[in-house]
This record gives C-alpha cells, structure tokens and sequence, in this order.
C-alpha cells in the first residue's frame, strides 16, 4: 500500500491558494481514478482506491500546513506503511510555474509542511515538487504563497492538473522519469502566445514615395490654362 499526502490549509478561505496545490493535485487523482468518496479520519480527509496494481489511500491534512506530519504519521502508523511507500505532493517555490520535479529525502527547503512531515515520519520519503515561481522579492514570499493563482496560471495549471489524475500510476509503481516528462508534455507551450505584429506597409520605391507625399493639384476645366492643357495633350 502507498499512502500519497497532497499538502495545503483546510478551508474555503485557501482553496485556491497557491500553497494548496498540493490538495489540488490529490483531489485530481481522486477524481480520474474514481476513488472514494472523502471521510475525516487521521486529521485528514482521506480517499482510498487502486492505481494500476497498487492500493493508494490519499491523505489531504486538516492539521493546518505546519502540522501536517501529525495526520500523515498517524495514518502511517495504523496501516504500517513504510516510509518509503510515502509520496508528498507539495508547493515549491524555487521552481519554475507547472515545472515538477521528485526527489527521494532531502531537506525541507523551508517548507513548514515537509519540515513537520520530516519531524513526524522521517526523511526517505519521495516529494513530489510542484514549481509556482518566486515572486522575486523575500519580503513578498508569504503573499505569494498565500495568494490565489492568477487567472493567468490556469493555462498551466489545469493541463498539469490534469497530468496528475492520467498519470498518477507512473507515480504510484515508481516511474517518477516517467511522470516527470508526461507532466513536461502537458504545460508545453501553454504560456501566453506573443502578441501579434501589426502588419507592416508594402515597400515603396523613393519615386513612389514621393510621388504619394505631393500635395494633389486640381486641373482646371476651363480659362486658359485648361485649353492650353488640352492642346498639350491632345484631349478635345
């Protein structure tokens, strides 16, 4: 059995929190591999069904971030999983936007969620990175994390989303090359297109420019000048 922890905060106020992408990506698998409904057990909601041959109970903590290894460690505990059987879906800002990386162990980057996990469970465990950028500056770190996901990111987000749910067996037998480059394939060229060009005018000679840049002189149609005109060129 595999036990998969999507990290975020429990409640309406950071659902679509930038930190809760985590909670995003289990709730994806749950629902393409129709797994059961969600029930309060552990401190967590908790969501169990197969993924390929394996038994995969998902686990999205109510602990609140900081104290998430408490619910993980607890549903460790009761179903006697090993630690290396322990895959933790989590935000990663010193990656790039839908870009994902997993690594086995490691440190926590200073991520409350993967330090509490780390306290409660034990380091060997594969972590699921998933890239929302940097805002650039320390002292805006906390709004962005914290902060809904633009309009903007859905271009990347939901196909990335979605490569969770299809892909998650890749996941759950150890493919994690595997998963990593389906999950590459789908936020491929999904930023913003460039705008367009406006079209730029046909090439003129310098005669034509000229010509186009004088002033258009009315001919008379009668006097003089029009019948002197008209003999010129023959008109009559």
């Amino acid at each position: 059995m595999r036990i998969i922890a999507g990290l975020g905060n429990p409640g309406s106020k950071y659902e679509n929190n930038r930190h809760n992408v985590g909670f995003m990506a289990a709730d994806a698998i749950a629902r393409r591999h129709s797994f059961s409904p969600w029930t309060k057990k552990f401190q967590a909601l908790i969501s169990s069904g197969m993924l390929g041959a394996e038994k995969v109970l998902l686990i999205k903590p109510q602990t609140f971030m900081n104290l998430s290894g408490q619910s993980v460690g607890e549903a460790m505990r009761f179903y006697k999983v090993d630690i290396s059987d322990l895959i933790v879906l989590y935000d990663e800002l010193d990656l790039s936007p839908g870009k994902v990386r997993i690594k086995t162990g490691g440190g926590h980057g200073g991520h409350n969620g993967i330090k509490s996990i780390d306290a409660h469970c034990g380091k060997d465990y594969r972590r699921v990175r998933i890239g929302i950028g940097h805002p650039g500056v320390k002292e805006m770190v906390t709004n962005h994390v914290l902060g809904d996901f633009a309009k903007a990111d859905r271009d990347w987000l939901d196909p990335l989303l979605d490569a969770f749910g299809d892909h998650a067996e890749l996941l759950a037998k150890g493919d994690d090359a595997g998963f990593m480059n389906k999950a590459a394939l789908s936020v491929q060229g999904k930023s913003a297109a460039p705008a367009k060009e406006a079209p730029k005018p046909k090439a003129q000679s310098h005669i034509r420019q000229a010509r186009g840049s004088q002033p258009q002189v009315k001919v008379p149609e009668t006097g003089p000048m029009a019948a002197m005109l008209k003999k010129l060129f023959g008109k009559g």
